[in-house]
């Protein structure tokens, strides 16, 4: 047999077509080693067994939040043997595995984010009181799916629900859920609240809700979230974005809509303590608006009775003064030209003078005075 000679080049060449012929992916499950990042922008690791270690890169916009050595961690990539720096494998996804792993990976993404304040109380939005449309993400074939839409109908009805099918679980599962959110915050109108839930799991099943990319989205979202992961053990940091979290998906369902026959009955006994509080307080009103009208025109009548009173004693004091009932009882006024004569002293003799009578009245000359 005739050896076969390769070039440098022509060997990488043929390995790669080789690989990617029969590994095109691989998954490599490991202890995380010599983690950095460089410029904001790639990710060097290697993952390391107590015989092998190999080396991976790639974008940090695949990472899930903050790594550091010593997670147990799984990878997804493509593996090449690279010209000028050896065999390597470009990752495609990262996620810890194993409880410790995760929980220790998780508490660095909080410590993270709460330190950007992106868990602050003050950052939540209340949710409507009663939305008319609501978008649903989740997996549509799951138990989940069904007892949220479930309870939603038997609470209140006639909700528009708008679901967006989902995986909640995997590698996959981050960038589904964020796309989905993404989807939602360019429909129009926009939804009134957004409806993020799965049933509960292990560690390993809700990691995507421990995922930077998605908590990130969560807490950006322009419509009002509310988080329902079924579990009680650990609350999850998709649950500390959101602006509200329901304990499971049939109490999200109880927590976005109101109860339809507790509303009528409120309303019932609201209209009901309404009518007592017209019959009530307007009957009073009523009594006391007769009793200040009755009041008022006992005082107003007063007044008219004093008016009268007054009046004729006007009257009686007109009646005396007038100069008309003087000239009836004899006497006369006197006057010279304009003016009154009062004393004799105003008059001489050959005045003419004009002397007014009660019923007519003379001319006269002076003679003379004494």
């Amino acid at each position: 047999m005739t050896d076969v000679i390769f070039t440098p080049a022509d060997f990488v060449a043929v390995f790669n077509q080789t690989l990617e012929t029969a590994y095109p992916l691989v998954v490599i499950e490991g202890e995380l080693a010599n983690f950095r990042v460089s410029r904001n922008t790639w990710a060097y690791f290697d993952v390391k067994d107590e015989l092998a270690s190999i080396k991976f890169f790639g974008s940090v916009y695949k990472l899930p939040g903050p790594l550091q050595d010593g997670l147990r961690v799984q990878v997804t990539g493509q593996p090449r043997l690279h010209p000028q720096f050896g065999f390597s494998i470009t990752f495609s996804a990262i996620a810890p595995v194993g409880e410790g792993s995760i929980k220790k990976a998780a508490d660095l993404l909080r410590a993270k984010l709460e330190a950007e304040g992106l868990f602050a109380p003050e950052r939540k939005r209340l949710l409507p009181a009663i939305p008319s449309r609501i978008g649903l993400i989740t997996a549509e074939s799951s138990a989940a799916c069904a007892d949220f839409i479930k309870i939603l109908n038997e609470r209140w009805g006639g909700v528009e629900l708008l679901l967006a099918d989902v995986l909640v679980q995997g590698q996959d599962a981050p960038a589904a859920i964020v796309a989905a959110l993404e989807t939602f915050e360019q429909t129009s109108p926009l939804v009134d609240i957004l409806v993020i839930t799965r049933g509960g799991g292990s560690a390993e099943d809700l990691a995507a809700f421990n995922d930077e990319r998605v908590v990130r989205a969560i807490a950006g979202s322009r419509t009002p979230t509310l988080v329902a992961i079924g579990h009680e053990v650990d609350v999850s940091l998709a649950e500390l974005a959101a602006d509200m979290r329901a304990s499971t998906p049939t109490n999200a369902a109880q927590v976005v809509v109101p109860d339809r026959t507790h509303v009528i009955a409120q309303l019932g006994n609201t209209s009901a303590n309404l009518q007592k509080f017209l019959h009530d307080h307007l009957g009073l009103e009523i009594r006391d608006a007769a009793e200040r009208r009755k009041y008022l025109t006992g005082q107003v009548n007063s007044l008219l009775d004093q008016h009268r009173l007054n009046l004729k004693a006007v009257r009686k004091l007109i009646a005396v003064f007038d100069p008309r009932a003087a000239l009836k009882r004899g006497y006369a006024i006197v006057k010279k030209g304009q003016a009154h004569i009062t004393s004799v002293g105003q008059v001489n003799g050959g005045d003419s003078l004009a002397i007014q009578l009660s019923d007519g009245k003379i001319s006269a000359k002076v003679a003379g005075s004494k």
